[in-house]
């Protein structure tokens, strides 16, 4: 007997269905074509003994099974399942008729449990979009593919439930999961405010204006200044998700398998600060079975590396394209895939190898020409790319001990930056994929940053005086708009300039000596 269920392989960040043909006949023998890796091969071990576990057996049939496209490499566990049914199926061992209206997804334990799989979103969206009555899957990724509505989701603990539900013996419970009320009710929901922070005002402005433009930004000070601190707390003062944003966001990190068991939407944007030894494929993505890497887990939200000039060369050489194009492709011999990449990149360093170069208190113990060396660990093009350079001084005793001294809070921040970031929505709202200042193409650029003669003086001089590149002059441009945003002014004025050529600090003539 021929029997078709259906699986699903995902692809970047997309899923595509995978239909599975077993056919049982005279014989004694297992076959499996279709490209299948060693992971799916060697399901035929877990099937048996999963079966055997839950009363059941393999049939001592001739099976052959065909996992269609054949020119897509299946990989991993996740078929279990869906093999161990219409292998049933096909031996009528359960009924068959209802078990292609599913797909069917989840890896076997030896005693018929489901372990999670990894994308449950993107093959639930793909399941609804091709019309299939509902999704069977391991309980502890039910409540992801639940946010799909028009899909029936069923999330089962052990095979046993899934053949009880086919031979129509019992129903597990449907997952039904509120998606808009689950995303707004945990959109505020944040760990750090702004609040917190003693002093460090120039800081907090220099983030509320990264924030309303969508701008990277590179915090340099001492150690204990308060760098991490503060970038911690930037996701804080950046406007919430949108529904549209955060599926997005979600789907990424399904197909890395970084969703815990009882999260079906992320809500908030993602903060995420890989360490100063990860590799260059582990920040930007690939592999052997291409996996997201921390630049498109950080979408939508912020990536912040801590110890700027500790990371490799080569590690940060590649996020120049990223940056730029806000997407990352991974090439293979046999294909490609794209994963989205839009963050905020927040850097922070130290200004010297013993970290007190500017200190105002405390001096540089550093030898002549180590500053030098130490800043030129990060690439001129790396630097360009950063828009927002920005001192971090020490707080001082009296700012940190005072009391009556309080600073803003993160929602009062997050206002002012809503506001600046719905000038820019109307601004771009006719040019698909843009929607901060930081994204402006060159023409844009021209076309939106009109400055008046005063400005272009004062732009002149600056350019001769820090020997700026002309990638630097856009950011500057770029920068000064999203100040002038932020002060509701539809002009560039000369103190929005000014603000925003401060913030060129490494290109400052003589900064490391």
């Amino acid at each position: 007997m021929l029997v078709k269920t259906y699986g699903s392989a995902v692809i970047g960040v997309d899923a595509i269905t995978i239909t599975v043909e077993v056919n049982a006949d005279n014989g004694f023998a297992f076959f499996m074509v279709g490209l299948p890796d060693n992971a799916v091969k060697e399901s035929q071990f877990r099937i048996s003994s999963a079966l055997k576990n839950v009363g059941y057996k393999m049939p001592g049939m001739k099976i052959v099974v065909n996992m269609a496209p054949a020119d897509i490499r299946k990989e991993g566990s996740a078929y279990d399942l869906t093999l161990a049914i219409g292998i049933l199926a096909a031996s009528g061992q359960i009924q068959n008729q209802h078990v292609g209206d599913y797909v069917i997804m989840g890896e076997l334990s030896l005693d018929g449990g489901l372990q999670p799989i990894k994308g449950a979103l993107p093959i639930a969206i793909q399941a609804k979009k091709e019309g299939f009555k509902g999704f069977i899957l391991p309980k502890a990724n039910a409540r992801e593919a639940a946010i799909v509505d028009g899909l029936d989701v069923y999330g089962v603990d052990n095979i046993k439930e899934v053949i009880d539900f086919f031979n129509e013996e019992s129903v597990p419970d449907k997952i039904v999961v509120d998606t808009r009320k689950e995303f707004y009710e945990n959109l505020n929901n944040v760990d750090f405010d702004f609040l917190d922070v003693k002093g460090q005002e120039n800081i907090k402005r220099a983030l509320e204006i990264a924030a309303a433009g969508g701008h990277n930004v590179i915090l340099i000070g001492p150690p204990g200044a308060g760098k991490t601190m503060l970038a911690k707390r930037l996701p804080t003062i950046l406007p919430p998700l949108s529904l549209h944003e955060a599926l997005e966001t979600t789907k990424i990190h399904s197909v890395s398998g970084k969703l815990a068991a009882e999260t079906s939407l992320i809500s908030t944007r993602p903060f995420r600060s890989p360490h100063h030894t990860i590799s260059d494929v582990a920040l930007v993505g690939g592999g052997g079975f291409p996996q997201p890497g921390e630049i498109s887990l950080a979408h939508n939200g912020v990536l912040f590396l801590d110890e700027l000039p500790e990371f490799k060369r080569t590690v940060l050489e590649v996020l120049r394209q990223p940056l730029e194009e806000r997407r990352v492709t991974i090439s293979r011999a046999k294909f490609s895939v794209e994963y989205p990449a839009s963050f905020m990149m927040v850097a922070s360093m130290n200004p010297c190898p013993c970290g007190f170069y500017n200190h105002p208190e405390k001096e540089c113990v550093c030898s002549p020409g180590v500053v030098q060396k130490y800043l030129s660990k990060i690439s001129g093009p790396l630097l360009d790319r950063i828009d927002l350079h920005v001192e971090v001084t020490p707080v001082s005793f009296n700012e940190l001990s005072s009391v009556k001294q309080q600073g803003e809070s993160s929602n009062q921040i997050r206002e002012r930056v809503i506001k600046a970031r719905e000038i820019q929505a109307k601004r771009f709202e006719q040019n698909k994929g843009i929607y901060a200042n930081a994204q402006m193409s060159s023409k844009q650029l021209r076309e939106i940053c009109e400055i008046n003669q005063a400005g272009q003086d004062l732009l002149k001089v600056a350019m001769d005086r820090l020997g700026l590149s002309a990638r630097a002059y856009d950011r500057i441009l770029k920068v000064a708009r999203t100040i002038a945003d932020l002060d509701n002014s539809s002009k560039i004025e000369t103190n929005h300039l000014a603000e925003a050529i401060q913030f060129r600090s490494l290109d400052r003539e003589g900064w490391a000596g």
